[in-house]
């Protein structure tokens, strides 16, 4: 048997989630406060040892606690967590199975049960409120309820939890209520649970942390080693080794016996003093027994202290994730059916190689010595590791998302969490002219690059879509001089060139991730073999397949023509940005220049760089607008021209200093070296106002 999914309500940021595991390991990510830790505390709270407190429920629960009136509206949320097991009817006791059973129809394939910490008697809780808090004279009380939960005892008073039995219908699931011990006797026979948390506090800041590993080490032989047979021989070595010591104190505390004796102490109606060794095998290993590196060369020996982090970090966790493993088979009596090993960040002080490899390791550990026909744990890791993903298949993963969620009841909008198993994400068809990539083809493509790139998009605010080497060399400086608040997000930067952007909208779309694409124009003559032509040529088309794809067009002239507000898409989650006429003024007369490429528009507006010799395409600009126009898009298309060096200079430029020169504008605004291209502007403008909206929301 094993766990097959959970829905988690009302606790803290999971107003409402569901979520799968898999068969061997299932990987939470996500941004940070976006929920992983939560998932792993409301499973300690129903089936590990932490107590829940009130802070444990939603807001929107908390708010809902506090605006009960006795008798009156609705009831007090509870906090609930379903869990459902997936069975194999031949290899488990059908006795456990039968207690959950609400009917003889039942699928015994799949099994459910329900824990919720629910109030016991609402009429009492309010009796007891009501005399800690009385209305005064105003018709107000000083304390929430919420507050009068949150006092010591209180939940723990007026809260249980309570179990029911599940089965699916047809819509939803039917709930049969168990009586309390029954229910907590089933599901201790079910699933046992065990956490590896991320505060291992391994780290060598003080002498009580430094031998961590010795500790666990002590534990571990204690609790799964010490056999009977090799507690024997273990006893036999210390009560000689007592003798031995005891004839040593004897000798060595006979001058002060006697200088005592002398005392008259004690007296001939005393007993005589000894000083005994009195040594156990227990206290032996638990409190006289240290970890020692042995250098293989020298043999020298090095306290635990002396090793890296990282290493001690990784045999701490294998030690426990075997400990509890071993633990689970040496249930003797009613051993759960399933184990869930629950491992968080995993990858604190280790390098990236060993990253890659750990879950591997873990695996080894756990069927090193496996007992034939035992079944191994499940492990559910949350981490913040890019290293990690690349190693685990792109199914496994679960997304955590922060997001504003509406509470039903008062519509209002509260700190909420989406889970998103990449598993049930299938890319529709993508057309191409005529071409179409089968979803398959599509997913594949997803699962080789993001493992290629060791991409962070699971951990980023917002993405950034973009055509080549030149945008991504660029872009931290034009987010520096056009949209400086993006620089406090979390962005990935996914270089796909003009052919591959919209392979990657629908898991952006899946996982809720805005996105801006900068992409180029690139316009070509269909009348020409489609060769490379300038942007303003007549019936001029672009050759981007991006832009094909998301607009349903390729006509320059129509793309040039399109607003904003039409190139936000996807219900505010997608911009797309790529090069449209400017206006300029040249020879202080105004003229439209329209750039194929992010290096034409570049030069069109910032040519004053270009005619003084701050900046240089290797030619003369000519001053004629047009003459102007056809050269650099000769220029830039040239196969001489090398458009990385090109990124590279950029970058190098900074304006002269001079004592007087004035750091701001006649407008106020900061003086820069060059401006961002018009169309990238307006796009990471937009980005930064959606993800304002996003925290002005949340």
């Amino acid at each position: 048997m094993r766990l097959h999914s959970i829905s988690v309500r009302n606790f803290r940021r999971l107003k409402s989630i569901d979520l799968d595991f898999e068969e061997k390991e299932t990987v939470f990510v996500g941004p940070n406060n976006s929920g992983k830790t939560s998932a792993t505390a409301v499973m300690r709270s129903f089936l590990g040892n932490r107590d829940f407190k009130i802070h444990d429920f939603s807001v929107s629960s908390i708010s809902a606690i506090d605006a009960y009136l006795n008798g009156e509206g609705e009831n007090l949320p509870p906090i609930e967590l379903d869990l459902w097991f997936k069975v194999d009817p031949e290899a488990v006791s059908f006795g456990r199975v039968f207690a959950l059973a609400t009917t003889l129809s039942t699928d015994f394939t799949e099994i459910g049960i329900r824990c919720a910490l629910a109030v016991d008697d609402a009429n009492e809780l309010w009796r007891h409120y009501n005399i800690a808090f009385p209305v005064d004279q105003n018709g107000e009380r000083k304390r929430s309820l919420s507050h009068f939960l949150d006092l010591e005892g209180n939940l723990k008073k007026h809260y249980s939890v309570q179990f029911s039995s599940l089965e699916r219908t047809q819509n939803d699931s039917s709930a049969t209520p168990l009586d309390p011990k029954d229910g907590k006797k089933i599901l201790s026979s079910l699933i046992r649970v065990d956490f590896v948390d991320a505060q291992r506090n391994i780290d060598d800041e003080n002498a009580a942390r430094s031998n961590r590993l010795s500790e666990a080490f002590a534990t571990y032989y204690r609790r799964n080693l010490e056999q009977a047979e090799l507690a024997d021989e273990a006893i036999a070595v210390i009560e000689q080794n007592n003798e031995n010591l005891t004839s040593h104190y004897r000798q060595r505390f006979e001058p002060l016996m006697t200088m005592i004796g002398g005392l008259g102490l004690p007296s001939d109606n005393d007993r005589a003093m000894k000083v005994v060794s009195t040594l156990s095998s227990e206290d032996a290993l638990r409190g006289n027994t240290e970890l020692f590196y042995v250098d293989a060369n020298t043999s020298h020996e090095l306290p635990e202290a002396y090793n890296g982090l990282g290493f001690k970090n990784l045999v701490f966790m294998a030690i426990q994730i075997d400990h509890f493993y071993r633990q689970w088979l040496a249930t003797e009596e009613d051993r759960p059916l399933c184990q869930v090993i629950f491992v968080e960040e995993p990858e604190v002080h280790l390098h990236a190689q060993v990253q890659q490899t750990f879950i591997r390791q873990m695996w080894d550990v756990l069927t090193e010595g496996r007992p034939d026909g035992e079944s191994t744990p499940q492990l559910a890791i949350t981490t913040h590791s890019s290293h990690i993903l690349d190693t685990v298949d792109f199914s496994k993963i679960r997304y955590f998302r922060r997001k504003p969620v509406n509470d039903a009841q008062n519509g209002e909008a509260f700190h909420g969490t989406t889970v998103h198993s990449l598993g049930q994400f299938q890319p529709e068809p993508i057309d191409l002219g005529g071409e179409i990539v089968s979803p398959e083809a599509a997913l594949s493509f997803l699962k080789k690059y993001l493992r290629l790139t060791h991409c962070d998009l699971f951990f980023s605010d917002a993405a950034i879509l973009v055509e080549g080497s030149v945008e991504k060399l660029l872009l931290p400086r034009m987010i520096d001089f056009a949209a400086e608040n993006l620089n406090k997000k979390y962005l990935t930067v996914l270089e796909v060139g003009g052919a591959y952007g919209m392979r990657f909208a629908g898991l952006l779309e899946f996982l809720e991730i805005p996105y801006l694409v900068i992409t180029d124009i690139d316009s070509v003559d269909p009348a020409n073999n489609r060769k490379n032509c300038i942007a303003t040529a007549e019936n001029a088309v672009s050759s981007n397949a991006t832009l094909g794809y998301f607009f349903g067009e390729n006509s320059v002239k129509a793309l040039a023509a399109k607003t904003e507000t039409e190139r936000e898409q996807a219900d505010g989650m997608r911009f797309i940005s790529y090069q449209v006429p400017v206006s300029l003024n040249v020879e202080e007369q105004a003229h439209n220049f329209h750039g194929r490429t992010l290096e034409e528009a570049f030069v069109y507006e910032n040519l004053d760089l270009f005619r003084n010799g701050a900046l240089s395409i290797g030619i003369d600009l000519p001053d004629d607008p047009i003459e102007l126009h056809q050269d650099v898009w000769k220029r830039i298309k040239s196969s001489t021209f090398k458009k990385t060096e090109f990124a590279m200079n950029v970058l190098a430029y900074e304006p002269p200093q001079q004592q007087d020169e004035e750091e701001t504008d006649n407008d106020g605004n900061a003086l820069l070296p060059w401006r961002v291209p018009q169309y990238i502007a307006e796009g990471l403008v937009w980005l930064d106002g959606q993800l304002s909206q996003n925290i002005v929301e949340e």
